[in-house]
């Protein structure tokens, strides 16, 4: 039997292989999509929301580069550069804009972000039962109350004649308008955002805790740790990926306040420390109809967040191994 030669087989080998088209992007594509039609079909009203809502609007960033007429349009407002955005960063409000939404931002990130990751940590500790199902029912409620309730809430209970004061004078204290105070106003409403968010939050590292292979902690007992050795050497690490991931995007999304809690709870006495880079651009775009300004500060927001994000995601992908892309 003859024997092939090296050159015989490397032309049999480039004639078996599949035409060039196979192997191209457009034709993996194309195949993908009708295997799996029925899910594209699914992600197409989110896909088709996110253009609308999302990116559509983006355009409208233009005007912040303009001195817009609503008259005039976007094409036929007169350009004016940066002269919005150097506006806004000579405006006496400047300072007090970024400080208060900063320290605002980062109670909430030291204090609220932790809050669901110990609730979800808490009842997992639990076993199945009424107590545990209670306990997520309660917590996960007021996620649903609307922010115009809870704000109402907060102004009543916060009165001279409210429920706190009520028990501030039962230990012994005064009464104060509480919304008043602005030394007070950044606690009120933390305090009140861990209350509304925290169960809701906890949802997402239930989830998480829930796909932890149970031989780890069958490991862990054999070796004789304990429950709180297991929390910190199984849990946590089993659940660090995801808490990374929710950091990142939390910081991604540090300076984007938003205006409706601020607008129902603050008031002129309180603006020195409650007033927050969304609620002014409330004020100016809406009130007071300063459309290019408040454009030019909200585009100026984003590019902080943006900034905020890719570094979260650099320096996480470089400590942790964990990012967004």
């Amino acid at each position: 039997m003859k024997q092939a030669t090296p050159e015989a087989l490397a032309t049999a080998t480039k004639t078996a292989k599949a035409p060039k088209h196979l192997h191209s992007f457009g034709y993996r594509a194309r195949k993908d999509m009708q295997r799996n039609w029925e899910l594209y079909l699914l992600v197409l009203p989110v896909l088709i929301f996110y253009f609308l809502f999302c990116y559509k609007p983006m355009y409208g960033a233009l005007i912040a580069f303009q001195n817009y007429k609503p008259a005039l349009g976007f094409a036929g407002s007169p350009w004016v550069g940066f002269d919005n955005f150097i506006r806004f960063f000579t405006s006496p409000f400047f300072g007090r804009l970024v400080k208060n939404t900063l320290f605002l931002s980062f109670e909430l990130l030291i204090f609220g972000f932790p809050a669901p990751i110990i609730l979800a940590l808490l009842l997992n500790e639990l076993h199945a039962g009424p107590f545990k199902k209670t306990i997520q029912t309660v917590t996960y409620l007021p996620h649903f109350i609307s922010i115009i309730v809870v704000a109402g809430m907060l102004t009543d209970f916060c009165m001279s004649t409210g429920l706190i004061n009520d028990i501030i004078v039962f230990f012994g204290g005064a009464r104060s308008p509480l919304l008043q105070n602005p030394a007070l106003y950044r606690t009120i409403y933390i305090l009140s955002d861990i209350w509304q968010q925290i169960g809701w939050g906890s949802i997402i590292y239930l989830s998480a805790l829930s796909g932890v292979d149970a031989q780890l902690y069958d490991a862990a007992s054999i070796d004789g740790a304990g429950r709180f050795q297991k929390l910190l050497n199984v849990t946590l690490p089993s659940i660090m990926p995801t808490i990374v991931i929710m950091f990142i995007l939390r910081i991604g999304s540090l300076m984007s306040i938003g205006y409706e809690k601020t607008i129902l709870l603050y008031n002129p006495s309180t603006y020195e420390t409650a007033d927050i880079i969304s609620s002014y651009v409330y004020r100016v775009g809406i009130l007071e109809q300063g459309w290019s300004y408040s454009t030019a500060i909200g585009l100026f927001n984003s590019v902080v967040n943006l900034i905020l994000l890719l570094i979260a995601n650099r320096l996480s992908k470089k400590l942790t191994e964990t990012s967004l892309w």
